[in-house]
């Protein structure tokens, strides 16, 4: 707004003391001081109203007024109800750096002036932010990027004075405006994408609203049209792959107006996202690619191949191929009519970025493919010295997903599962096949295990005990209960307490010293029990197959 403006607004009562040709100069802001230097405070444009109690004597007026002319402010507004009439030292001073000088009634209170001021510049800064993001929008679907989410949230920033983020679905900070300062804290940055999750998932509008301690945040969609089918009705074909724009605020009173445009913002962002998807395509294709060699058996001197021509898209700026790693996802809805690869697909494209890593592009090393439900991500790993594992610097997979449990676990919200395996690291293409199979049967054992989010690493294959889960139902009742059923039934009858002491003897190695200590029973009587456990089984646990038979038979029960 204009200087001018305010001098016409009677019920402001302004009364011009001098500057009458600075009355097209632009009010930004509004600032109360009585500092003697208040300049740390200003950044420009601003109307300042002061009561002038940093005013001692007539010597004062000059540096207040240098210091403020030196800051950029807009006019200078001095109340009476305090002295009187301003003082001429102040007008001269003024006048002298051709600064616009007021005089306050006493009887208008600044909070008036303050609310007056500060609602007219918000509807004008909205106007034109308005403008600017309707600008952006038809520039960046007809042209090039605009600069990525950052451009948009500075906007945000410097407009309307809104701390701003834009976050995945799994709570990962891609992007901050630089007037939101430091980047938030992991664990609200969870809290936020869970809050989205939840909301999205129970059909409620954005924005949804989070209030973690003092501070209220409102979350608005960020839902890019590469990720949303035509006429699809389920959400959850989308709700694990939508960006999140994040401010500080509470967006529960706010007008339409301003609402229309934060989700104009989103809309933009989502332009974006949209954009960097498409500069995706490229690496996914030779990702399914090289997949499909794998899958099919192809002699390990045509994948190689495949991944040299492959590596300046799938490996830009490391140059030679390094170790690889294989991370199979599956992402499954009860009752879903749709796959559930290419939700897979984009959540793997997300979580296996460092969470410590900002901005949407750390992932453009990994190269992700899908068939059906699953997804397969291709990850280079720096190259490794061979007497390691490969395992080291590489991804695990119980930290994989600690950052993200809680988000994704809102978002599948009791009818969804997201199961994830690991496989160790290999350093050619003849490794590659095994590496799948280990990376399938890795989500496997994920699978088998309670919860809506599970992993499971290629290290955890070596105990036969994750195997277990696999051992079809019928032939796991079959034969536990050939093996344990008969000390059951005795137990039952008798109170023998075989079971506890097999459990017992197995679990000290066949000791009976130890075994009988822990039972608090005498070696006589341990051997007494044992004996009639083998009898009534007809297996001797003196052999290491009949004892590994009982030990796998009471872990399956």
């Amino acid at each position: 707004m204009r200087l001018r403006a305010l001098l016409d607004t009677d019920a402001l009562g302004l009364r011009l003391l001098g500057g009458g040709d600075e009355l097209d100069r632009t009010v930004r802001g509004v600032m109360t001081t009585d500092l003697r230097d208040p300049s740390r405070y200003l950044s420009g444009g601003e109307l300042v109203l002061t009561g002038l109690a940093w005013r001692r004597d007539a010597a004062d007026s000059e540096p207040f007024v240098r210091i403020l002319v030196a800051a950029g402010v807009a006019a200078l507004a001095a109340g009476e109800a305090e002295l009187g009439d301003v003082p001429e030292d102040l007008v001269l001073a003024c006048a002298r750096h051709r600064l616009p000088l007021f005089a306050v009634h006493e009887s208008v209170a600044f909070a008036t002036i303050t609310e007056h001021v500060v609602r007219q510049v918000s509807g004008e800064r909205a106007g034109d932010l308005a403008a600017v993001v309707d600008r952006h929008r038809r520039m960046m679907t007809s042209g090039p990027a605009g600069g990525g989410p950052d451009v948009v949230l500075d906007l945000l920033g410097s407009d309307l004075d809104l701390r701003a983020w834009v976050l995945s679905p799994a709570g990962r900070l891609i992007a901050g405006s630089k007037a939101a300062g430091p980047a938030l804290p992991a664990e609200v940055c969870a809290r936020l994408a869970a809050e989205h999750l939840t909301a999205a998932r129970t059909g409620r509008r954005g924005p949804h609203r989070l209030t973690l301690g003092p501070t209220t945040y409102s979350v608005f969609p960020v839902r890019g049209g590469g990720r949303s089918p035509l006429g699809s009705r389920d959400v959850r074909e989308t709700v694990l792959s939508d960006w999140l724009l994040v401010v500080e605020a509470d967006a529960g009173d706010w007008p339409e107006e301003r609402l229309d445009l934060l989700q104009g913002v989103a809309q933009l962002i989502a332009v974006e996202r949209d954009r960097r998807d498409a500069g995706r395509t490229v690496r996914r294709r030779l990702a399914q690619e090289v997949l499909e060699l794998v899958q099919a058996g192809a002699a390990p001197a045509e994948i190689a191949a495949r991944l040299r021509v492959a590596a300046p898209v799938l490996l830009p700026g490391l140059g030679a191929a390094p170790h690889w790693q294989v991370v199979v996802a599956r992402v499954e809805w009860e009752g879903a009519e749709f796959e559930g690869g290419p939700v897979a697909q984009s959540l793997l494209e997300e979580i296996l970025v460092d969470p410590l890593a900002t901005g949407p592009e750390p992932s453009d090393r990994i190269a992700v493919a899908h068939t059906g439900d699953e997804a397969v991500a291709l990850v280079p790993l720096p190259a490794v010295s061979s007497e390691h594992d490969g395992s080291e610097g590489g991804v695990v997979a119980d930290a994989l997903l600690e950052s993200v449990r809680m988000p994704l676990s809102a978002g599948l919200d009791g009818d969804g599962r997201v199961t994830l395996g690991v496989s160790a690291s290999v350093h050619s293409a003849e490794g590659l096949h095994g590496a799948l199979e280990e990376a399938r049967h890795a989500r496997r054992v994920a699978a088998a295990r309670p919860g809506r989010v599970c992993a499971a690493g290629h290290q955890e294959l070596a105990s036969h005990v994750l195997l277990l889960p696999f051992v079809p139902d019928d032939v796991r009742r079959a034969f536990t209960a050939r093996l344990l059923d008969p000390l059951r039934d005795y137990d039952r009858r008798h109170r023998a307490e075989l079971i506890p002491t097999l459990e017992a003897f197995l679990d000290c190695d066949g000791s009976w010293t130890r075994c009988a200590s822990r039972l608090h029973l005498h070696v006589n009587t341990l051997r007494y029990r044992v004996g009639r456990i083998e009898q009534l089984t007809s297996r001797d646990l003196s052999r290491l197959e009949d004892k590994l038979d009982f030990f796998l038979a009471l872990r399956m029960s």
